[in-house]
Order: C-alpha cells, then sequence, then structure tokens
C-alpha cells in the first residue's frame, strides 16, 4: 500500500480557510454584523494567507493535520450565526498555533498585515 505525502502547512492552510468562510458565511446572516463579519474575516484571511504562502513547501506533521482536521470538524458543526461570529476571531488563533504560528506571523513573514 502506498502511503499518501504529508500534507503541507499551507495545504492545511486552504483546508481550515474552507471551514473560516463557511463560518464567514453564516455570521453574515446578521445583517447588524454584516461590516464586521467582512473587516474580521478579512484581516484573519490575510493573517493565514500569509502563513500559507511562508511556508509553502513545509510538510505538516501528523499532529498537525490532525488538529486541523478537529478545528475544521468542530467549527463545521455550528449552525448558529451568532456563534459562528464568536468563532471568527478563535478559529484562526487555534489553526495558527496548531500550525506553529504565534499570532505575530504576518509580522515575521513580513506582510503588511502584521507590520501595523
Amino acid at each position: 500500500m502506498q502511503r499518501m505525502p504529508a500534507p503541507t502547512i499551507a495545504d492545511l492552510v486552504t483546508q481550515a480557510l474552507a471551514t473560516y468562510v463557511a463560518l464567514s458565511d453564516l455570521g453574515e446572516g446578521i445583517d447588524d454584523e454584516w461590516s464586521y463579519v467582512q473587516d474580521l474575516s478579512g484581516a484573519w484571511r490575510e493573517e493565514l494567507d500569509a502563513l500559507a504562502t511562508a511556508r509553502a513547501g513545509v510538510s505538516a506533521s501528523d499532529a498537525q493535520a490532525a488538529a486541523i482536521e478537529r478545528i475544521c470538524d468542530e467549527a463545521g458543526r455550528i449552525t448558529d450565526p451568532h456563534r459562528a461570529i464568536d468563532w471568527l476571531s478563535t478559529f484562526p488563533q487555534v489553526v495558527l498555533l496548531a500550525l506553529g504560528a504565534d499570532e505575530g506571523t504576518a509580522a515575521a513573514t513580513g506582510s503588511a498585515a502584521g507590520a501595523a
């Protein structure tokens, strides 16, 4: 049996971003929060994109892949738009932590978002 190659950090970020978009879409269902959701999710997507770019070819560990799978599964169970909005800040921070990054990811990679 041939083993599949390990996913890269960028692969896991792509997986997480798909879940994050679903959370954002759910949160956008609350009209009064639309602008907040747009601003918040845009900033975190930039942060996650910066991590994916910086570590595009870096293989992820089995533990990192499992952590991203678990957080995506948990976030995928959210059906309440208010809870989705709550997770718009939490989810990307957990992803960054699981992938070995900290809040300063963009700053560490030279992204303008983190340099501010």
